[in-house]
């Protein structure tokens, strides 16, 4: 179904953004894994509202309360539900959108689908929905980190016309989580905080880039044709709020080269197969070929302005709207973990289903 994600380890989330919380039941996990919510918690910290000035000040403490799934701390093969209150809501900020619809929210769609919508704060299409996949992630980078070695990061790599330099090879967590932006490019990082601010201050939006990256993938992870690990990654990164591109490797910049400058060429040391670049992005024919796997996600401006728009309202008449409530002026920052979580989601139901088959 539509809010189900994954085959062997499978993710279900559930909740609106001003109803009585959010969740996400976790299907799959493998038992015996030390798992309480000091493992989880973390990654929340870095999504939730309030945590700088350059994003929501909406109030959520986003304390997550593992359900079930677990004893004793291990989990025990069975469904792991994790649940999150909402604290802070208030729909009396969105009483004007009871009739009318945001532009490019998704308040039109989900009438022209349903006939129904929980308008305070967008229900089900705010990006609260993705406490859900936040904390799933957690469990999926913990088990990817201690069974398999392999570490996801994301950082923002652009903010606008603002673009930072930064060495996929070499980039580490502590410099990512340095500053508010996420940006490890510290003076790239200063004038995307000076800008995303300069929005705020005039009521308006920007967009940008989120390079997302998992080192020590083994070679043979994915599937052919149309289970393809880079579609996979694609189609969950394009189910996040805001998204509206992906690229992996070289992307559309490829194009630009020859098939002589972009082949990879292989070699091998120690008994180990490597290339020697990696435009690829770390997957061919839809399997991971041991490289590192790099991408990037494009996310647009948060759609929600504080100016007046034109716009029509469920009887269909022409009015305008003037945006209201608590939001982000560049989602980027807080699109950092859900990215991570996403890429780790991915990455250990493949993980799991190559084992299943290939053992």
């Amino acid at each position: 179904m539509a809010n189900s994600f994954g085959q062997l380890f499978r993710i279900t989330t559930w909740g609106e953004s001003h109803g009585g919380g959010v969740g996400v039941v976790v299907d799959g996990c493998p038992p015996r894994l030390k798992l309480t919510e000091a493992d989880i918690q973390p990654d929340l910290d870095r999504r939730r509202p309030g945590q700088s000035r350059i994003v929501t000040p909406r109030k959520e403490a986003d304390r997550v309360e593992i359900l079930s799934g677990t004893f004793e701390g291990r989990t025990l093969g069975t469904p792991i539900s994790l649940w999150v209150r909402n604290e802070d809501a208030r729909p009396e900020a969105y009483s004007e959108m009871k009739s009318k619809f945001r532009p490019s929210h998704a308040d039109y769609t989900y009438f022209a689908k349903f006939g129904i919508r929980a308008w305070p704060g967008g229900g089900r299409s705010s990006a609260r929905e993705t406490i859900g996949r936040v904390a799933a992630g957690a469990i999926a980078k913990k088990i990817l980190r201690e069974k398999f070695a392999v570490e996801v990061l994301a950082y923002v790599k652009q903010v606008q016309r603002i673009i930072a330099e930064v060495d996929p090879d070499k980039v580490c967590f502590k410099d990512i989580e340095s500053n508010i932006v996420r940006c490890p490019d510290q003076p790239a990082a200063a004038k995307m905080i000076r800008l995303i601010e300069k929005m705020r201050r005039v009521g308006d939006t920007v967009g940008g880039i989120v390079e997302g990256l998992a080192r020590g993938v083994p070679a043979g992870w994915g599937a052919p044709v149309f289970d393809r690990l880079e579609a996979d990654l694609g189609k969950a990164m394009l189910s996040l709020p805001a998204s509206k591109g992906f690229e992996i490797g070289s992307g559309f910049g490829g194009i630009a080269m020859t098939g002589t400058q972009h082949n990879d060429q292989f070699r091998a040391r120690g008994g180990k197969v490597f290339t020697t670049t990696n435009y690829s992005g770390g997957i061919q024919g839809g399997i991971s070929n041991g490289q590192p796997i790099f991408f990037r996600v494009a996310f647009k401006p948060v759609a929600t302005v504080m100016r007046e728009q034109d716009t029509v309202d469920e009887q269909l008449a022409n009015t305008t709207l003037t945006g209201r409530g608590r939001h982000d002026p560049c989602v980027l920052p807080r699109a950092v973990p859900l990215v991570e979580a996403m890429t780790a989601l991915v990455l250990v139901d493949h993980a799991l289903r190559h084992k299943a088959q290939c053992g």
